[in-house]
């Protein structure tokens, strides 16, 4: 029977040093060569034992050499393409790689995720070299540093106020529905599916999800049908 789960397989080396005594550690497992699938059904893989561009494939008895793509490396860990990862998310534990740049306008490498400015609303996806430009969701910037987006007022170089398009009030008004969820007010932001948080003084636009949309009367997250207003949003 094939196995549909792909299993990745380390195939630790052992240490000559363990001659009757207690041998130190290896910082990184040593990794052996393959010349044969172990296995003869289902997928399996393995790393080069030096190098983290290339990784062994087993498919059902038949072993086969694989190198990542320009961009990529290989950890077992990640699935962007051809079980290869982006780079700056592979743990090498040691094998050798290098980066080349290939330089082809905003794609440093054929395959990676990219930065257009310190605070930009998208940031652009690499595919064999051709750009894509994603957009972040709805309140947040792409962030260079975690290589996905974030809230902007976690980042150095961004205006919250410019990315939220809403500005927070200095104080909640006592008594008002804002002043109840101190210390961090919400505000309608327009949307039935957001709504706006003030953190620190910073606006953080916030989505009710599990198919709810939020209540301008009651600054809370509601069923649709409790909504008039925002009855038919999930319909569009």
């Amino acid at each position: 029977m094939m196995l549909s789960k792909v299993i990745f397989v380390a195939l630790l080396g052992i240490g000559a040093a363990q001659r009757g005594r207690e041998a130190a550690q290896p910082a990184y497992p040593t990794y052996r060569e393959i010349t044969s699938c172990p296995e003869v059904e289902g997928l399996q893989l393995y790393p080069h034992p030096a190098s983290c561009h290339q990784f062994y494939k087993c498919a059902n008895g038949t072993l086969t050499l694989e190198t990542c793509e320009n961009g990529l490396l290989f950890d077992g860990k990640g699935a962007v393409h051809n079980y290869c990862n982006y780079h700056w998310g592979v743990d090498c534990e040691g094998r050798e790689f290098e980066l080349v740049p290939t330089a082809r306008g905003i794609c440093e490498y054929d395959f990676g995720l990219f930065s257009n400015g310190p605070c930009e609303k998208y940031f652009t996806k690499c595919v064999y070299g051709e750009p894509t430009d994603e957009p972040c969701t709805p309140g947040l910037a792409y962030d260079e540093r975690t290589h996905g987006c974030n809230w902007p007022d976690l980042m150095e170089y961004c205006n919250p106020e410019e990315v939220v398009g809403f500005k927070c009030p200095a104080y909640a008004e006592p008594g008002s529905l804002a002043a109840q969820f101190e210390p961090f007010p919400r505000y309608p932001s327009g949307d039935c599916g957001r709504y706006i948080v003030c953190v620190d003084g910073y606006p953080r636009l916030t989505g009710c999800g599990d198919y709810t949309v939020f209540d301008e009367e009651t600054l809370t997250c509601q069923d649709p049908e409790y909504v008039p207003k925002c009855a038919n949003y999930f319909k569009k």
